[in-house]
């Protein structure tokens, strides 16, 4: 089955495709954005707003090229392949957006989880969320420049992941990275449901 780019048209949706919705989850400033804007194939919704010194109270400022935060979703679309299309919603980190990221958790297959190893910490309440969720994930490092490499065991271990808990390490700023990220989670998912559809 072929696979589609976001740097040619969309096919229309037909009667036999599949469809899928995925979370795109992580901390503040991990990258969702950027990987769901970067992959879909239809103009993105973003509800990115002007960060501002009246939420410095409560979000974090520390990145200094972050000016802009979700409050609300990303949402873009994928045609993974031929068949298979994505329904990617990207979700605000900061905790005061939970109840953002458990609503449009609804109705989703699974999570791809980005993380930044700049800031490790800020992972756990993301992950602890998911997995409240019941949602299968793939981890997914974005390779930031400058960012620490941490050896995949290691990695596992702070994050106290399953052996069975994909992790990939991808760049949200390059579509065949971020696509190939999309596509561990996807075979992880059909080895979660396949012996569930078996039954």
């Amino acid at each position: 089955m072929p696979a589609y780019t976001n740097s040619e048209p969309a096919p229309k949706l037909r009667g036999d495709e599949r469809t899928a919705k995925i979370l795109v989850a992580g901390h503040f400033g991990a990258g969702k954005t950027t990987l769901v804007h970067g992959l879909s194939q239809i103009e993105p919704v973003s509800t990115e707003e002007i960060m501002t010194t009246a939420g410095a109270d409560v979000d974090s400022t520390d990145l200094p090229l972050k000016t802009t935060t979700t409050v609300a979703m990303d949402f873009g679309r994928l045609h993974l392949s031929d068949d298979l299309v994505l329904y990617l919603f990207g979700a605000p980190g900061q905790p005061r957006f939970f109840e953002v990221l458990e609503g449009l958790a609804v109705g989703a297959l699974g999570a791809l989880v980005l993380v930044d190893t700049r800031r490790l910490g800020d992972t756990y309440p993301i992950l602890q969320v998911v997995e409240d969720l019941q949602l299968p994930y793939t981890v997914a490092v974005n390779a930031f420049d400058g960012a620490p490499v941490i050896p995949d065991q290691r990695l596992r271990e702070v994050m106290a992941l399953e052996d069975s808990t994909p992790l990939v390490t991808c760049d949200a700023r390059d579509r065949s990275s971020s696509r190939q990220a999309l596509i561990a989670l996807i075979e992880h998912l059909l080895t979660t449901y396949a012996p569930e559809a078996a039954r």
